[in-house]
């Protein structure tokens, strides 16, 4: 594999390209611009097509419009950006097409501010457009992570024709670290992907009136849409065995950090500073969160745990609502926050462990 030192965003895209993406469209929005900036310059290279939309409307709309052609295609946004798109994603639910998303996150509501947060975790698990309808949404921690995520994330939403996203924020995106490029798929490689969706996408095979509603965003009859929802909900049952979650120093933990993305890296440097101090604590860190890993809560000794810890970057807390179900009222769960693009400190996660200690 190439190994390069590369900014958050363009690594993204970079490993999108490689994954086959050979569509992308979007709009300008800080902290993501590289993004689009990156597409705009590397498709071409590979006989893709990258497209500026007139808003995030249009854009979401065009790769709604090119996946359902089985051509992998990805748009990308920051928070209110992506608030426009939830109505081109939820019709890509609805119509099992394959499309990729990257949120990088900037703080909220509104339109915020443009210093990194992560404030839209209820949008990205809970309600990312109207429905009801669930991703597989992936929390990179590191430029790597990101790297492999994006790519992987392409062949979930194949399998599953269904949205993926990655939720990221705006210190993943514009931090630069050397990263190891996975390798880049041949046009042949690429090409069979792509009719490998021959029976359901519209790549010129004749019209079939039976079928068309296959990538229409919605099914007129209430029998349709009640069937197609069932098998929905069966999907989602299924990616229980897709969950990734880092373990982190739980075992003999005294007090346990939740965490996910930028917040847990800086948490995982706390544990390993107190951890010296002889302060038992670990971490748990979704990969994946959405499915949640809620079963690794129970591998906790509540016997020994005296608090979870939840740290986020966002006040309102909202990972909390996901740690409260996992931890089932078995210890007490504190808080760690910040918000207002403020980055999370080492030192008030420190200072909130040492409350915990103390009590």
């Amino acid at each position: 594999m190439a190994r390069k030192f590369m900014k958050g965003c363009e690594a993204i895209a970079e490993s999108a390209v490689r994954a086959g993406c050979r569509f992308f469209a979007g709009y300008p929005i800080t902290p993501q611009n590289e993004i689009p900036e990156y597409f705009a310059r590397r498709l071409p290279e590979v006989g893709g097509t990258f497209v500026q939309g007139e808003s995030e409307v249009a854009s979401v709309n065009m790769v709604y419009g090119a996946a359902s052609a089985g051509t992998r295609s990805m748009t990308s946004s920051s928070s209110p950006g992506i608030a426009l798109k939830s109505e081109g994603i939820s019709y890509c639910a609805s119509a099992r097409i394959p499309m990729v998303y990257a949120n990088i996150a900037r703080g909220g509501p509104g339109v915020g501010s443009i210093q990194p947060a992560q404030m839209d975790y209820l949008q990205a698990t809970k309600a990312s457009g109207n429905g009801g309808f669930q991703m597989m949404v992936f929390a990179p921690a590191t430029v790597q992570e990101a790297v492999d995520l994006t790519y992987a994330a392409f062949d979930y939403a194949d399998r599953d024709r269904n949205p993926v996203l990655i939720l990221a924020d705006g210190v993943i995106g514009t931090m630069m670290e050397p990263v190891e490029l996975p390798e880049m798929k041949s046009d042949e490689e690429v090409a069979k992907i792509k009719e490998s969706k021959k029976s359901w996408a519209c790549i010129g095979h004749k019209l079939d009136y039976a079928n068309r509603s296959w990538i229409e965003p919605g099914h007129w009859k209430t029998e349709d849409m009640q069937k197609a929802n069932e098998d929905a909900n069966e999907l989602y049952k299924s990616w229980e065995k897709d969950i990734m979650v880092e373990e982190y120093m739980i075992e003999d933990a005294e007090i346990v950090i939740a965490s996910y993305g930028v917040s847990a890296r800086i948490s995982k440097a706390v544990v390993n500073m107190l951890r010296k101090e002889g302060i038992k604590v670990g971490m748990i860190r979704p990969i994946t969160v959405h499915p949640f890993p809620y079963s690794t809560f129970d591998k906790l000794d509540y016997s020994k745990v005296k608090a979870v810890l939840d740290v986020e970057m966002s006040i309102p807390a909202q990972f909390i609502t996901d740690v409260e179900k996992g931890v089932k009222g078995r210890c007490p769960i504190e808080t760690c926050l910040c918000s207002g693009g403020n980055i999370m400190k080492r030192q008030d996660i420190i200072k909130a462990v040492r409350e915990i200690v103390e009590k």
